[in-house]
């Protein structure tokens, strides 16, 4: 019997693109089981709860240059290596598969796989991997990627490269905007601006946002705000909105993203690459302001992937809502003010989206 590991967690973008992939497989070999290996953050929990899907929580520490916490690293991804082989072994099915889907989790799963000579595959995402996926990337019979200039980033790996698009549910492509509309109590009437920081939430794009509602109040006659705030800082974003005259809906966190960005006409975010394969598969304008901190700035470069196809802008976050809100403001006015602009925006999203992204990644995977 087929059973199909997947790796990688600590944030919805890891763990999505992987629960795509598991719907595909199930589909297609429905007698194939499903496995997890996650990390112990409560999103991960959340996000894979709701499938039913079986995972594995590791206790894994994320990489440090701190020379006194380098050893628990080592000593973390090591024990994982060992509750992986330990579980795969256990479950003594005659043909596994891995597919590590990247965070801190990935590693040691990839370790462990090489070690029991399993085959094992890779999917990057972001338009720049990191430095644990080149590492890693030698244990991977294929690396699968979202944008085709990911391949020359793997130097003499670049031929296991496959450019597959990102693997989004196949409830992005049947979305209803309805459906959203009606579970959060939201008006018909009005258009909707999302605002979201990804699973965990941007505390920068909150406070930016939260320091523009003196002027989204002058749209209240025609629009509405749906805010993800994120589960830490739900409690600081619903006091922002203490004033607020615009009808707006502050949410810690939204299961149902396919049909709420199906509704949205515009959304502000981050460019987290599940972020921008989303935005383009829902066909909604999008803002984004790439996560500043990276040192390779790769949230960028997944944002340039929709400026480039006319359905996404970049404002930069610098970490000063003031100065923030200032190259913020004049892009998101003109949006709200032009209906037009929007959809030519729509339009163009529908032009850079592989919705067999999944299937694709599934049927290979079959095939080992």
């Amino acid at each position: 019997m087929s059973h199909f590991y997947f790796a990688g967690g600590g944030t919805g973008g890891h763990i999505y693109p992987a629960i795509a992939v598991a719907q595909e497989l199930s589909r297609l070999e429905p007698s194939c089981k499903i496995t997890f290996f996650c990390s112990e953050r409560s999103i991960d929990v959340r996000v894979l709860q709701p499938g039913g899907y079986r995972y594995v929580p590791l206790s894994v520490r994320g990489f440090t240059k701190n020379p006194v916490k380098l050893f628990s690293f080592v000593y973390s991804q090591l024990s994982a290596r060992s509750e992986v082989i330990r579980t795969i072994r256990s479950d003594g099915d005659d043909k596994p598969v891995l597919l590590s889907v990247g965070g801190f989790v990935s590693a040691s799963a990839l370790l462990a796989a090489h070690k029991l000579k399993i085959p094992a595959a890779m999917l990057n995402v972001d338009a720049t991997p990191g430095k644990a996926n080149k590492l890693m990337a030698r244990f991977a019979r294929d690396i699968f990627v979202q944008f085709e200039q990911t391949t020359k980033s793997f130097g003499g790996n670049r031929s296991k490269v496959i450019t597959t698009g990102c693997p989004l549910r196949a409830a992005f492509f049947n979305a209803d905007g309805e459906i959203a509309i009606k579970a959060l109590g939201l008006s018909p009437k009005k258009k909707i601006l999302l605002v979201t920081g990804a699973s965990g939430g941007a505390a920068n794009i909150n406070n930016v946002v939260g320091y523009l509602l003196d002027r989204l109040n002058g749209f209240a006659a025609d629009w509405q705000i749906v805010h993800l705030a994120g589960i830490v800082h739900f409690d600081a974003v619903r006091t922002l909105y203490r004033q607020a005259k615009i009808n707006h809906k502050v949410l810690d966190y939204y299961d149902d993203m396919p049909n709420l960005l199906a509704a949205a006409d515009i959304a502000i975010g981050r460019a987290g690459a599940m972020s921008i394969a989303e935005f383009a598969a829902s066909k909604t304008p999008a803002i984004c302001l790439p996560y500043p901190y990276h040192a390779d700035c790769h949230q960028r470069l997944n944002a340039q992937y929709l400026v480039e196809a006319g359905c996404g802008v970049i404002v930069d976050d610098l970490c000063d809502v003031e100065r923030t809100s200032e190259i913020l403001w004049p892009a998101l006015e003109e949006l709200m003010n032009s209906d037009e602009k929007r959809r030519d925006m729509r339009e163009n999203c529908g032009k850079i989206v592989n919705p067999a992204a999944a299937e694709q990644i599934a049927q290979k995977l079959l095939s080992y």
